[in-house]
């Protein structure tokens, strides 16, 4: 069994709770606010660790207040941060949340997320059964380090990247898999794609990223499960019926659930439908590292 180990971003979800949300320029009264540890990097290690998967999280926090809560947070959910380096002259990352009928919208602001770098991800020990994880939360040289430290010791690598921001194509080069939704393929695509868009349409989009056949592409689809190309043939994973109360961290759980189940050596096609239950028991609580499942519940659901 390999380890997972997350280069990425580390946040503290500032989240309020509305009706609606605000249109420009307007102002809504909400109804409550909480504090969640949060941050993609934080969200699929801890998915991972709850999982069962020894894991190690790459990555900066700030010395200030939210700093201390998260490593305390992180450290209860098994997260190895032997790596994770306090950094005095920034902010912990923090993201501001406003959640209305179940849909979100966030605001990031990196703080110290954005000064990780390649120095960060050096020392990290990554062997031939391990998964290495990153997204586009942290700079991109420090996740192109991981990569090529990944690809170098002959680990798995999974990227998310996300949000979508311009990056070299190269980069894809050293993906094992590669795991967004259908706004960031869309986006990477250069094509409009809608939610209800059918699967022929979704996979001609994955097509034209042009990976190389031994790749795997994702494209989670929220309540309509995910959809993967596997050696260049379809896989559908079925949807789960359930009532979301916050889907922040749903994609974050699927790539931590999937990495654990990777580097627990399960074949892609139960790693996918593992990873689309853990995701769909996260949307239905609130919070996004706090809301990650346990092994114990996944199964739990698998078995009935």
């Amino acid at each position: 069994m390999g380890r997972v180990v997350v280069a990425g971003s580390i946040n503290m979800d500032v989240v309020a709770l509305a009706e609606r949300h605000p249109g420009i320029g307007e102002t809504v009264v909400g109804r409550e606010i909480n504090y969640f540890p949060g941050g993609k990097g934080a969200n699929q290690a801890v998915a991972a660790a709850k999982l069962g998967a020894a894991t190690a999280l790459v990555g900066r926090v700030g010395t200030d207040a939210f700093g201390r809560e998260l490593r305390a947070f992180l450290g209860a959910q098994d997260v190895d941060l032997s790596f994770v380096r306090d950094t005095p002259e920034a902010h912990s990352g923090t993201a501001v949340i406003t959640l209305a009928a179940a849909d979100n919208t966030i605001v990031v602001v990196p703080g110290a997320n954005g000064l990780v770098g390649p120095a960060d991800v050096a020392a990290v020990p990554l062997a031939k059964r391990d998964i290495a994880v990153s997204q586009f939360e942290i700079p991109l040289p420090a996740v192109k380090a991981l990569f090529e430290r990944a690809r170098t010791a002959g680990a798995m690598t999974i990227l998310n990247p996300a949000p979508v921001r311009p990056f070299d194509r190269a980069l894809l080069e050293s993906v094992d898999v590669l795991v967004l939704n259908e706004t960031e393929l869309g986006l990477l695509a250069g094509v409009g794609l809608r939610d209800r868009d059918d699967q022929s349409r979704l996979l001609d989009a994955m097509r034209s990223l042009r990976m190389d056949a031994d790749k795997i592409v994702c494209v989670t689809l929220g309540k309509r499960g995910a959809l993967a190309l596997v050696q260049g043939e379809a896989l559908i994973i079925a949807g789960r019926a359930v009532t979301a109360v916050d889907t922040t961290g749903a994609g974050d759980c699927f790539v931590g659930a999937l990495a654990a189940q990777l580097a627990a050596g399960n074949a892609i096609r139960d790693a996918l439908q593992f990873a689309n239950i853990a995701a769909s028991i996260c949307v239905q609580r609130m919070g996004a590292a706090p809301s990650m499942p346990t092994a114990a519940e996944v199964k739990a659901v698998i078995t009935r």
